[in-house]
């Protein structure tokens, strides 16, 4: 039935040039839930986790971890070349008779189709008629275009990644590894003035805005793990926003406009890949601050020997700081728990035996 092959065919290539479009070109989020990108990338994720997990030693669990994301990139690329040949294939098919020798089975026409898509063009077949040169032209145009646009993905995608392990990496030596906002605040009060902070601050405003805008345009870079030990971005945005959250509730002074700028957009970049990935139900009303009393208790009283001046009333101190944390804290442990980062002060499951 050519009718049938023709539009199944043309359906095909129309969706996978939609997910290219939407995956590569477009800078913005879009919904991948029925795309090929999407697809692959949920449940790949699913299965490879189970696979990482069974792994017992942590290293090696970090290891196949961090494979995933470069691997399904990969996986991407031969998946949109194999589903466009057997769309330009059933195309093909149904223009059979415009080739020369025709195209009697859907093997003949997916070869056909293939060496017409990397343009190697062997002169086994020849397309005779107008439309089967159209759909050749078209499969040797697309198969060009993919490639190109694979290779500028790649040089984005790993662009972005370097500049956000940047700031992770260097936060190691005022906030620890795995990162802690609470050991932020001591390292710089050594500093003996408010600049260090704010700049820190300031530093991570513009690092939380340039990940949110290339996270949400490029969703797999969310799967690209750190390449050192104990360190994660979902911990370093994590203890960035512990850090402001504290000195906005428990401290007297210090740079708050700073702190309050950055905690507003950290939050928005947790808040937004949340709702974009839905890691957590944004219905939910029964939302906590993610840690007990006595944490913050202990936290408040390192702050006071680093030199911090404190909040006199601690109980106004810890009611204003568990009713801010608790505007990230879920959506921020739903994400480390998804991702399975290694685990940070206050973030992610301290429970995780491997770590």
């Amino acid at each position: 039935m050519p009718f049938l092959e023709a539009l199944f065919g043309l359906s095909l290539v129309a969706w996978v040039l939609n997910d290219v479009f939407n995956t590569v070109i477009l800078p913005r989020p879009s919904p991948a839930r029925y795309r090929p990108a999407g697809i692959l990338t949920r449940w790949s994720w699913r299965l490879w986790r189970r696979y990482a997990d069974a792994q017992r030693n942590p290293d090696r669990r970090e290891h196949r971890l961090g494979v995933f994301a470069p691997a399904i990139v990969m996986t991407l690329l031969g998946l949109w070349i194999v589903l466009l040949i057997v769309g330009f294939a059933a195309v093909l098919l149904a223009l059979g008779d415009g080739v020369a020798p025709r195209l009697t089975d859907l093997g003949s026409a997916m070869y056909f189709a293939a060496i017409s898509m990397l343009t190697i063009g062997y002169g086994d077949y020849v397309p005779v008629a107008l439309g089967s040169r159209l759909v050749a032209v078209a499969a040797g145009a697309v198969g060009l275009g993919i490639f190109a646009l694979t290779i500028t993905y790649l040089f984005s995608l790993y662009a972005s990644f370097q500049r956000r392990e940047v700031a992770v990496v260097t936060l190691d030596a005022r906030a620890g590894a795995p990162p802690s906002g609470l050991t932020l605040l001591e390292t710089c009060a050594g500093f003996g003035s408010d600049g260090e902070l704010e700049e820190v601050f300031d530093a991570w405003e513009r690092w939380a805005a340039e990940v949110l805008e290339s996270h949400l345009a490029y969703p797999i870079l969310l799967f690209f793990r750190s390449t050192h030990d104990h360190e994660s971005w979902v911990s370093a945005i994590g203890a960035i926003l512990d850090a402001t959250t504290l000195l906005l509730t428990a401290v007297e002074g210090g740079p708050r406009g700073q702190a309050r700028a950055t905690r507003a957009l950290g939050s928005h970049l947790v808040e937004d890949i949340g709702r974009s990935f839905r890691f957590m139900d944004r219905r939910s009303t029964d939302r906590g601050p993610g840690i007990e009393r006595v944490e913050f208790d202990d936290a408040r009283a390192r702050l006071g020997a680093a030199g911090y001046a404190l909040v006199a009333d601690a109980d106004a101190a810890w009611a204003a700081f568990a009713l801010s944390r608790a505007e990230y804290a879920d959506a921020l442990n739903a994400l480390a728990q998804f991702l399975e980062v290694p685990p940070a002060q206050w973030i992610g499951d301290r429970s995780y035996v491997l770590h």
